[in-house]
């Protein structure tokens, strides 16, 4: 067959043709082995000393792994991808494999809070400069970036949902030698794809838009050749963070439908965004839409409210019937996450408390119920709750 290319079609064409098994079998098969045996003593040889890329240990790789990631490549519009047994194992691993002690790190502010985490208690005590900086620095100062080895971005950006005009921070990047790194798990390649808007490395904690099912655990990254190739190379292999062969199947079976899907999470959360603006109960909705900056063309299901002082959040969330109380998100499940019990999370700081979310906003997750149960579900929660003024 001819091969297909991601130009040549639209995203949902592309993923439900892509990846075929042997044999004409339309789904890859689960290669389910640690490693692979060779005919010969020149096979082996041939491949231990890269004259092959024969499979060797599936640490490093496996047919079922490379399905998937060669379905996202094509997706993202990269040369290569690789994927992880997380989203922090792709964020830690992608970072580690290309800062040295002495590098410094620009982040936006209201980043995830595992990967500042990560950044504060794992980078900076091993000599890693880490700055943050709102979204419209990042814009509107060419010079912010001088002497930074990786600028660190998410567009939208988490919980206060601002998104980013990435072909000008890119600009801004190539002039200074900046490499860039985007969390794209928000837009997916569906409504967002950073390569093409001059973003370097693209990765997605793949257990969220990417599988869909709330079943797997994943992540991967995506960018050129060459940066994927050193990814593999140092993190990939030394650190181990691999991504198993039945998680990748899942993954690949997600991604035939993420378009379907993204459509309709779309349109649960333009229901939600025009019944909320203006909603006497809410203060301010969040949840960046097509074109609101270059590149971005969809809303996904993931957005947030500030909820009016009258509103008891507590009583709010007891009362929904539909969505569920959890951290996670991009599932067929709707979710609802209230920053206030994220704020009080135990141990380290974290980002909300770092940059100052505030403790009234709620974080909603819609899933692919009927947007308008959704929406009768969730008004309803939000008149029970409310105290008369």
């Amino acid at each position: 067959m001819t091969e297909r290319r991601p130009g040549d079609y639209s995203i949902e064409t592309l993923l439900a043709s892509v990846a075929e098994g042997a044999g004409g079998a339309v789904v890859p098969p689960i290669v389910q082995t640690s490693l692979f045996a060779f005919d010969s003593y020149k096979a082996f040889e041939d491949r231990m000393a890269g004259r092959s890329d024969d499979p060797l240990y599936s640490r490093v790789q496996n047919p079922t792994v490379a399905a998937f990631e060669g379905m996202i490549a094509a997706a993202e519009e990269g040369e290569a991808a690789v994927g992880f047994a997380s989203g922090m194992a792709a964020i830690s691993s992608t970072v580690l494999a290309l800062v040295r002690p002495g590098d410094r790190i620009a982040c936006v502010e209201h980043v995830y809070p595992d990967a500042y985490r990560f950044f504060e208690r794992l980078l900076r005590p091993f000599g890693v400069e880490i700055t943050y900086h709102p979204v419209a620095d990042f814009e509107n100062d060419p010079d912010l970036l001088d002497g930074v080895r990786l600028a660190y971005l998410e567009s939208p950006n988490t919980v206060v949902f601002e998104a980013m005009d990435l072909p000008r921070v890119a600009a801004h990047a190539r002039r200074h030698g900046t490499l860039t790194v985007i969390d794209n798990s928000w837009a997916t390649p569906v409504f967002q794809r950073p390569l093409t808007l001059g973003v370097d490395i693209v990765l997605h904690s793949a257990s969220k838009y990417l599988s869909g099912h709330s079943d797997t655990v994943a992540g991967v990254v995506i960018s050129s050749g060459e940066l994927i190739g050193k990814i593999r190379d140092l993190s990939l292999s030394l650190l181990g963070g691999k991504l198993a062969p039945f998680e990748a199947f899942l993954l690949t079976r997600g991604l035939r439908t993420l378009g379907a899907r993204m459509r309709q999470h779309q349109s649960a959360a333009d229901r939600f965004v025009d019944n909320l603006s203006g909603h006497r109960l809410v203060k301010k909705v969040r949840s960046p839409g097509p074109n609101t900056v270059p590149g971005l063309t969809g809303r996904s299901g993931l957005l947030s409210v500030e909820l009016d002082d009258s509103v008891s959040i507590p009583d709010f969330a007891d009362a929904l019937k539909l969505f569920r109380l959890g951290v996670s998100w991009g599932g067929f499940e709707s979710l609802v996450l209230p920053t206030q019990i994220a704020l009080n999370q135990s141990g380290e700081e974290n980002s909300l408390q770092r940059f100052g979310v505030s403790g009234r906003i709620v974080r909603l997750s819609l899933g692919l119920e009927d947007p308008i149960d959704l929406w009768a579900d969730f008004d309803a929660a939000l008149s029970l709750s409310a105290k008369e003024k």
